[in-house]
């Protein structure tokens, strides 16, 4: 960052926000391709991996993991429904809470998704530890907004 005049501060090459933004669209653009042969957009991908690790949690918690409001999750929810990777169920215990479950069919999708994160990597020309440490900075960043 250049700071030579106080304009300098809108200068887009000053912004922190500009690169992690043209980075995450470019990286998501590298996916598209991948998660088209598994018919998933990147945001269905997230949740299945989400999903994978969890096997049932309720709406509200899948979307503090994937940082998206119940409101851009459900469409996404019901696409993996009419798939068959996953089922939404009200909760016995309280009927408010919905939950998400994996499905079998979600479950073997999860073996043909092996192949995505190699894939993906081949696109990104960082070392281990660069990418290791960028992991860390991002994650930090992000868990001061929860």
């Amino acid at each position: 960052m250049e700071i030579n005049n106080k304009y300098d501060i809108l200068k887009l090459d000053n912004q922190l926000c500009f690169p992690l933004y043209a980075c995450a669209k470019e990286i998501v653009r590298q996916y598209k391709p991948i998660l088209d042969k598994f018919d998933l957009t990147y945001t269905q991908y997230i949740t299945m991996m989400v999903m994978w690790e969890r096997q049932e949690l309720n709406v509200k918690e899948l979307g503090e993991y994937i940082y998206l409001d119940s409101g851009t999750l459900t469409p996404v929810l019901k696409k993996l429904e009419s798939k068959g990777y996953i089922k939404r169920n009200r909760s016995k215990d309280d009927e408010r809470n919905l939950l998400v479950v994996l499905t079998e069919r979600g479950e073997n999708l999860k073996e043909e998704a092996l192949s995505i994160p190699a894939q993906v990597g081949q696109c990104i020309i960082l070392e281990t530890e660069e990418i290791i440490l960028l992991q860390k900075l991002l994650f930090k960043m992000l868990n001061q907004f929860k």
